[in-house]
């Protein structure tokens, strides 16, 4: 077996031990996750006077916008305002400035959505600074306290107590928002609960799918051997009817190919060539196309993506995120980072691989000038979805398609449905992915206010912009990091809004958000 490469090994969790004599703080705001919602909120909160605190579980800022995600996914770039726009204007202004020998492609307004993740990580950075926000790195909510239908207080792994006015969740997870007793979905809707086509199983997708067929046992064959791995058992269940799957996660690489910034990919510890015979067996049929999104960057760089039958994303292994303790994260996270470096070593230097093919694929390396905690691998992995509560209003597929017209609206979207596959399954001996769903949606389209905010009977001084109330597919277009931009301002509005006023969250009158948010634009 290959030696492993010496590299710090990133992670999800660590444990946290607990103080003797845990601290109790307390803050006019606390906002859980430092995502770019959760920035964006802290921003405006700022703004409007009041003293923000983010407690975020990670150990970096930006969520996924600073973890690999450079090549991002906007559908419209005019449908951003504010300090979402804000922030790939100034990412811009970067590459027209210090960075201006860097091949970045800025457009008309100066604006740059293809970039370097340490680029937006610097840009995020200074805003914190510039606005002297508080943020608490590596410690992870464990309980929510809560009187009379608002949050009073949340603890910390390691004891420490955060009592606040107002709350703002912008986990992609919706951790604070669940332990608080926030009703929430998991997984997939049937299409009839809603009026949906997109919903529920899904069959029939023309991307990432098999080209050609490829034998799914252990021996050729013969059923009687077993599976291979990455294949489920599972029934293959119905079109359009509900499950649990979430859609497939994977970590979006920060990948090079110029020799004198380039790091070996790692091999992880337990590599086991078997557990990619699958793959094997289709790039020896004909069809390589893990690369195929593997998309240029500034800087030499680029951002690699899922594509194919067989990629990055580790189809049917994250079931268990969405409401999973952070010991079982931790767990799919590690298998996650073991299950893709395995990948990219088997598809270098797995000896049964066409040479055109381990050639191609060896040319990609990491960066050695990104994540350098690291050893050039992304901090985050791309969860997709996790939970999503159970709000004031809930966005569908006929909202986002335009179909049904949307109340109150606070901000846009403008990125297609999208899906990726939820599940490996075996149909009639061949093994089929399932749950791909690339429907374009038209003209942006808005999303109402009442999807940040929890049902009055249930939480009134939390809103929630990233995790919104939406269904499995609407959420496939609203997840997008503009938007999770846009949303966090929002909620910055509405809970800064709450607390000048005395009002809960759901009584904020729509036409002072609105005129706010108008300001700001």
């Amino acid at each position: 077996m290959p030696e492993s490469t010496d590299v710090t090994t990133p992670y999800h969790h660590r444990p946290v031990p607990r103080l003797a004599e845990p601290p109790l703080h307390r803050h006019d705001v606390v906002v859980y996750g430092a995502t770019v919602a959760g920035i964006t909120a802290a921003v405006e909160l700022r703004r409007a006077g009041l003293t923000p605190l983010i407690v975020d579980p990670s150990g970096h800022l930006g969520g996924m916008t600073t973890s690999g995600l450079g090549r991002t996914d906007f559908g419209n770039r005019n449908a951003y305002r504010g300090l979402a726009a804000r922030l790939y204007r100034e990412i811009g202004a970067f590459y027209t400035g210090a960075g201006r020998d860097r091949e970045a492609t800025v457009h008309e307004d100066g604006s740059v959505w293809y970039f370097e993740p340490s680029v937006a990580e610097r840009v995020l950075r200074r805003w914190i600074d510039e606005h002297e926000i508080e943020v608490v790195h590596r410690n992870q909510i464990s309980s929510v306290a809560t009187s009379h239908g608002r949050i009073t207080s949340i603890e910390v792994e390691d004891g420490t107590t955060y009592q606040a006015d107002a709350f703002i969740d912008a986990s992609y997870e919706a951790d604070l928002a669940a332990l608080a007793g926030v009703s929430y979905r998991v997984g997939r809707e049937a299409n009839s609960e809603f009026g949906e086509t997109a919903n529920g199983i899904q069959f029939g997708s023309p991307h990432h799918r098999f080209n050609l067929r490829v034998d799914p046992y252990v021996r050729p064959g013969r059923p009687d051997s077993g599976l291979l791995p990455l294949i489920s058992e599972a029934a293959p269940g119905t079109q359009g009817d509900p499950d649990l799957s979430v859609q497939a996660y994977n970590f979006r690489l920060c990948l090079t190919d110029r020799p004198d910034n380039r790091l070996p990919i790692p091999c992880p510890d337990g590599y086991d060539p078997a557990r990619y015979e699958l793959l094997g067996r289709y790039v020896r049929a004909g069809v390589l196309d893990v690369f195929d999104l593997n998309v240029a960057l500034a800087g030499g760089k680029t951002d690699m993506n899922n594509r194919g039958a067989v990629g990055t994303d580790h189809i049917g292994a994250n079931h268990d995120w969405p409401t999973g303790s952070p010991q079982r994260r931790q767990e799919i996270f590690a298998d996650h980072l073991s299950y893709t470096q395995g990948l990219l070593h088997y598809l270098q230097h797995d000896d049964s691989l066409p040479v055109a093919a381990r050639e191609q694929a060896l040319q990609w390396g990491l960066p050695a000038d990104e994540f350098t905690d690291t050893g050039g691998w992304p901090r985050q992995l791309y969860v997709r979805e996790a939970r999503r509560i159970v709000g004031q209003f809930t966005m569908t597929e006929p909202h986002v398609r335009g179909f049904l017209p949307v109340p109150d609206v606070v901000a846009f979207g403008s990125y297609g449905l999208d899906s990726h596959h939820c599940r490996r399954v075996l149909i009639d001996g061949a093994a089929v992915n399932e749950g791909d769903v690339e429907h374009p949606v038209g003209s942006p389209y808005g999303i109402a206010l009442g999807s940040l905010l929890p049902q009055p009977g249930e939480c009134t001084n939390l809103a929630v912009p990233v995790c919104v109330s939406a269904t499995h597919i609407a959420y496939g277009s609203i997840r997008m990091e503009p938007v999770f931009a846009s949303l966090g301002e929002v909620a910055g509005v509405v809970v800064g809004q709450a607390i000048t006023t005395g009002r809960a969250v759901q009584e904020v009158p729509y036409a002072t958000v609105s005129e706010r948010l108008n300001q700001l634009a």
